[in-house]
């Protein structure tokens, strides 16, 4: 049989025709897992195109040919050694303005017809101040432990606009998009719709008959920028007057949020106010939130654009972007596009899990098909078959199994990604004007998620020993056994490398590092598997031989001849215990460690507002200055919530890091929050130019009180802020607190989120609660996040599951001759199911053991290292692995006794 490459291939297809018909049952096994894998590569395949592609809605903008806006993207470039100069990008979540001068500089460019600024901001109803006020005048006479808290938690309520002059309302222009429902006034920020009821429903006051009601605010000039105009009425013409969009349901001559309604347009909810009212409310006058530019009749837009960019670069404005098509939408939605990349990045991530975990799966699923038909390869080495002409027989036979497996995968994957793409849509995941497009021509990447299963399942031949020649000749067993010996410690040291690593780092790099120290430390064990399976029934053999009776002496018997065998059916059970502890047990060791500095970091007696956590509606009813001057209130302290971006180097690359961060009052903060200040003193926080570090951040950094720290602020703003304190709370409280002070100017809403109340007159305010709990600080996509990483540790969970069943399926196979002969020499049925279920157990409580010390040495890196003590995981869930690997094991053992049969 040897010969040419040409000569041979008629020899090979000849090899896999033959073998494939003979050994369906067997290759049954590789079919399901490449056909799951196949499923989930497709579902996230398209899911990370329609990501791609998906881009804000235009509401607001959706007239306007060009719309003007600050660059909303930080860049930070770096020259690694040995290399060429590298640039990192990163998404800013506060709105970076537009002077006033670029609105004049654009008005004399040839084709625009008019050049129109705007800006978004919230009005509320001024009954709910009145309320609170009236109840804290009632305070002053009465017991401050009569007044109860109010059972309503969450309160929009802001002072009426007319009569508090230096009031700040919401400004944020993500906040336009209103049910057209009359019901319906309360827009917050579409992050931060956890719940269908922020939009919906209205927020009861105490002391208010009707409902606090927040409505979306912009210039009535701005109005012709999303196509709206004037349905009934006039325009308004003094402060006092307001259009009102036809989705509010009101009518001319009546009053809304103190303000008359002189004409109503077509639109959605919104109040229209004249200019010089609106720059008020927006309270940021000489600068917009953008400009929007309409053109000439037949003027096109790609050339109106062009003159545009140019007059930004002729006026020395060029650092704004001027946009046109589906890129408007970015700029009324700030928080959609680095959703959208971030969740595009934990794709990625998920994907490359999968294909890791892949690859072991199918490497241990092929490697025992192809073992147990050692005697057909040694006939065919006896033969004169070349060891390649063995090999390309048993690739040929993967890639046929594995394309069939493939495709069918690749159908499966269309509802799979219909529901995650439905789920994505749900409260609380991705922002509302975000939409998942699925083009037709997406589908097609179908074929390059099947392509790529397929040479996945290819390439583990190589590695899976066909072609290696008969395990029997001693020098060549001996020497490929050595081998695998050395690259199974080699691995093994290199997981345990890793997650010393872990313990050196902190946030993403330490969870990265814990989980390549967990796959290489199961690889290792792979490779390693008849070694650690003879170790584990030396251990086991003398109480199996002395307390199982004949079924013990069989099971021993057995593991000693085929250690071989028993180390493939162990892998996988090693896999399934160590994946999924470590996957689990990583976010419930992290979760229960920031609830607890959550706990321990809140000491105010009240809270008012919409809350700290992401996506809570609303914000503080009042001020802390305000809630200060009330009798019975020791201190009070406001806490915003924005974002900073950290720019530092990872293994030379440069590295742009958004983190959530707080801003808070130093005025009392020792008396409402307690971040555990191990170095300095928060009350440093008073001085301009400051800011607190938490502990793991400032180690990293090589920071302590006195030290300099350069940031870029929510809305790009590079600072150099000194160092006052180090606090441990950082799981809770975020990286970095910052003064209210430093914080606000860059924010696109700079109202408190909440304050925090020392003292019992805090439950003389409008909607404060009592006892709060503080959320821990996280990104605003956590939701959708822990949504996708859910799914994946389910779906690689039900691969690794899957391999155990596979994997004990094909050893079943495999000892139909060994089982039959037992019976035929006096082993009776009873005997054989008592040895089987020995041997279920012996692997079961070896694959527990073993897989839950695999997975203790990363999550002990990545706990030390996250929050200085043991990792965690709950008994439910621990519960839930170990009677899945039992259930898994006892199934797949227990099929060879049906075998026999």
């Amino acid at each position: 049989m040897r010969g040419g490459r040409a000569g041979s291939a008629p020899a090979v297809r000849l090899l896999a025709d033959r073998s494939l018909r003979r050994h369906r049952r067997a290759w049954a096994a590789v079919f399901a897992a490449v056909a799951l894998v196949s499923m989930l590569l497709g579902a996230l395949g398209l899911a990370a195109g329609s990501l791609g592609l998906a881009q804000p809605l235009v509401e607001r903008y959706a007239a306007a040919d060009v719309v003007v806006a600050g660059d909303q993207e930080v860049r930070w470039t770096t020259k690694p050694w040995g290399s060429e100069p590298t640039t990192a990008t990163t998404a800013l979540t506060e709105r970076v303005r537009v002077p006033a001068r670029v609105a004049e500089a654009l008005r004399g460019v040839p084709g625009v017809r008019e050049v129109v600024p705007d800006d978004a901001f919230s009005v509320r109803d001024p009954h709910a101040v009145r309320a609170a006020h009236a109840v804290g005048d009632a305070y002053a006479v009465r017991d401050p432990r009569a007044v109860r808290a109010d059972p309503v938690r969450e309160s929009h309520a802001v002072p009426d606009p007319r009569a508090v002059r230096d009031s700040r309302a919401v400004r944020d222009p993500r906040a336009v998009r209103a049910d057209p429902v009359r019901e319906s006034h309360a827009v917050p920020d579409p992050r931060a719709v956890r719940d269908s009821r922020a939009v919906r429903d209205s927020h009861a006051v105490r002391g208010a008959e009707d409902p606090v009601r927040v409505y979306p605010g912009r210039p009535w000039a701005a109005a012709p920028l999303g196509g709206h105009g004037l349905v009934e009425g006039r325009g308004p013409g003094v402060d006092g007057e307001v259009v009102a969009g036809a989705g509010l349901g009101a009518r001319v001559g009546e009053e809304v949020a103190g303000y008359r309604v002189v004409g109503v347009a077509d639109g959605p909810a919104a109040l229209y106010f004249g200019a010089a009212e609106a720059r008020r409310l927006a309270g940021h006058p000489g600068r917009y939130d953008a400009i929007g530019v309409l053109g000439e009749p037949g003027v096109p837009v790609a050339t109106l654009h062009a003159r545009v960019r140019q007059a930004l670069d002729e006026a020395g404005a060029g650092e704004f972007r001027a946009f046109t098509g589906d890129g408007r939408g970015g700029v009324e939605d700030l928080a959609a596009l680095p959703a959208r990349d971030g969740l595009l990045q934990l794709l990625a991530a998920v994907a490359a899990s999968v294909a890791m975990v892949t690859v072991l799966v199918l490497a241990s699923l092929v490697a025992q098909a192809l073992q147990q038909r050692s005697p057909e390869r040694e006939l065919l080495d006896d033969l004169g078959a070349s060891p390649r002409q063995v090999r390309a027989a048993a690739g040929r036979e993967v890639v046929r199994v594995a394309g069939a497996a493939a495709a069918l995968g690749a159908l499966g994957a269309v509802p799979a990604f219909l529901a995650l793409r439905a789920a994505l849509h749900g409260p609380g995941m991705l922002p509302s004007s975000l939409e998942l497009p699925v083009p037709p021509w997406l589908f097609a990447a179908l074929l390059v998620t099947a392509g790529l299963t397929v040479g996945l399942a290819r390439f583990v031949v190589v590695f899976a020993g066909a072609g290696r020649g008969r395990p029997g000749r001693a020098g060549r067993g001996r020497r490929s056994g050595g081998v695998r010996r050395g690259f199974g410690v080699l691995l093994l040291v290199a997981g345990v490398g890793s997650a010393g690593t872990a313990t050196l780092q902190s946030g993403e790099a330490a969870g990265a590092a814990a989980g390549a120290a967990t796959v290489t430390l199961v690889a290792g064990c792979a490779l390693l598997g008849p070694w650690i399976a003879a170790a584990a029934m030396r251990v086991a053999g003398p109480a199996l031989r002395r307390f199982g009776g004949a079924p013990g002496r069989l099971v021993a018997a057995g593991a000693v001849a085929h250690s071989r065998r028993l180390g493939a059916a162990l892998v996988p059970a090693v896999l399934v215990t160590a994946f999924a502890t470590v996957q689990l047990a990583a976010g419930a060791t992290a979760e229960r460690a920031a609830e607890a500095q959550a706990r321990a970091a809140m000491v105010a007696d009240y809270a008012i507002g919409g809350g700290d956590g992401p996506g809570r509606p609303g914000a503080a009813t009042v001020t802390a200055a305000e809630v200060r001057r009330l009798p019975g209130v020791t201190a009070a302290t406001g806490v915003l919530r924005s974002s900073v971006v950290l720019a530092h180097t990872e293994a030379g690359a440069p590295r742009l890091d958004r983190l959530p961060v707080l801003g808070v009052d130093p005025q009392g903060l020792a008396e409402t929050l307690d971040p555990g200040v191990v170095a300095g003193n928060l009350a440093g926080l008073a001085r301009p130019g400051t800011v607190a570090v938490g502990a793991d951040r400032a180690d990293s950094l090589d920071v302590r009180p006195g030290s300099a720290v350069e940031l870029r602020l929510g809305d790009g703003t590079p600072r150099r802020l000194t160092v006052v304190a180090v606090y441990e709370r950082s799981l809770a409280l975020g990286e970095f607190l910052l003064p209210r002070a430093e914080l606000a100017p860059h924010m696109t809403d700079p109202r408190p989120a909440r304050v925090l109340v020392a003292g019992p007159g805090g439950a003389a305010v409008a909607g404060s609660v009592a006892h709060p709990e503080l959320e821990p600080v996280v990104p605003d996509e956590a939701e959708a996040s822990g949504l996708l990483s859910t799914g994946a540790v389910a779906a690689i969970g039900a691969l690794t599951v899957l391999s155990v069943l596979s994997t004990l399926a094909l050893i079943a196979a495999g000892r139909r001759d060994e089982l039959t002969l037992l019976r035929q020499v006096g082993a009776s049925g009873r005997q054989l199911r008592g040895m089987l279920r020995l041997e279920a157990a012996f692997l079961a409580v070896t694959g527990l053991l073993l897989g839950g010390a695999v997975a203790a040495i990363p999550l002990t890196a990545f706990a030390v290292s996250l929050t200085g003590g043991l990792p965690y995981l709950p008994p439910v869930q621990a519960a839930l692995i170990a009677g899945t690997v039992v259930v898994t094991v006892y199934v797949g053992v227990m099929r060879a006794a049906s075998a026999a049969r």
